[in-house]
């Protein structure tokens, strides 16, 4: 199969150029909002204890996030793949239209900006992180379509009917697994899906850092995973044993998933809400909007 000729700019007007990958993150970042919004507003998932945050607090949220995100993953792909250029060339740290954003990056920028809000509102850091990364997903899934609609980050070479010739001359003509979609497919859908179950069905935003321990495990053993198929960036070292950036900071991610879920599991939940009280944080938050 040969890669579809998609042009990266959605459409040019002078010097201003919007792209599939920017425009990515803005819908993930919309999408995602407005999830967590539905669910701290969804009196039916908080059983035990009452929501994490208010809707209002939710939409200042986002500006942190969205600062952390971008932040975050710049420096963090600058740290973990790119250290050079910060003698070399450290504007070119600043060109983020260039590309290079690192998800684990990204996911300490996020971490920071919700332990720093969680902090300044008072709020339960670890029920603020389960909120959070249960939109999480939806990020994964359209960032890891536009890594596919630019062609970047392929897999490594494959026999496989569905192997894809991509156009980079890197990539060196060869048939290529479409790593983007297998990571669109099991970061996105399916760990939305698990996170979903977890927060719609078992009701575990109840029980503090649990959502976020599983998000952290489930996307930290995908990544371990897929890192079989993607091809390492060229200009990264070999390391022993077949190992790679990607897995690296991944495997203390699943052991810090493993043991929140644990010890959230482990945690007495406190009494059931009695219906008056799982209405009392919508109540409040109707007086505060009201004229």
């Amino acid at each position: 199969m040969h890669f579809p000729n998609f042009n990266p700019v959605i459409f040019q007007i002078g010097p201003f150029a919007l792209r599939w990958y920017a425009l990515a993150y803005v819908v993930a970042i919309l999408l995602g909002w407005r999830y967590v919004v539905a669910m701290v507003r969804n009196q039916k998932l908080w059983t035990h204890r009452p929501p994490t945050a208010t809707a209002l607090e939710i939409d200042d949220l986002i500006l942190w996030l969205t600062l952390g995100i971008i932040v975050g993953g710049r420096l963090g792909h600058v740290f973990f793949y790119t250290p050079w250029l910060i003698w070399k060339d450290p504007v070119e740290i600043l060109k983020t239209w260039h590309g290079g954003m690192s998800f684990h990056g990204g996911a300490i920028g996020v971490f920071l900006a919700g332990l720093a809000f969680a902090r300044f509102k008072k709020i339960d850091a670890l029920r603020l992180g389960d909120l959070i990364v249960a939109a999480e997903p939806i990020g994964g899934f359209f960032v890891r379509i536009a890594n596919f609609i630019n062609g970047e980050l392929w897999g490594r070479p494959t026999s496989l009917p569905w192997g894809m010739v991509f156009p980079d001359p890197d990539a060196g003509g060869v048939p290529r697994h479409p790593s983007q979609l297998y990571e669109a497919a099991l970061e996105g859908i399916v760990l939305f899906c698990v996170l979903r179950w977890a927060t719609h069905r078992k009701h575990w935003l109840n029980r503090r850092g649990v959502v976020l321990g599983l998000f952290l495990a489930g996307y930290g053993v995908v990544r371990i995973s897929l890192e079989n198929v993607r091809e390492p960036d060229v200009y990264m070292p070999h390391f022993p044993l077949g190992l790679t950036m990607g897995m690296m900071l991944s495997v203390p991610m699943v052991l810090l998933g493993a043991w929140l879920i644990w010890r959230g599991l482990k945690e007495p939940l406190p009494p059931a809400l009695a219906e008056e009280e799982a209405h009392l944080a919508g109540d409040a938050e109707a007086a505060a909007k009201a004229p």
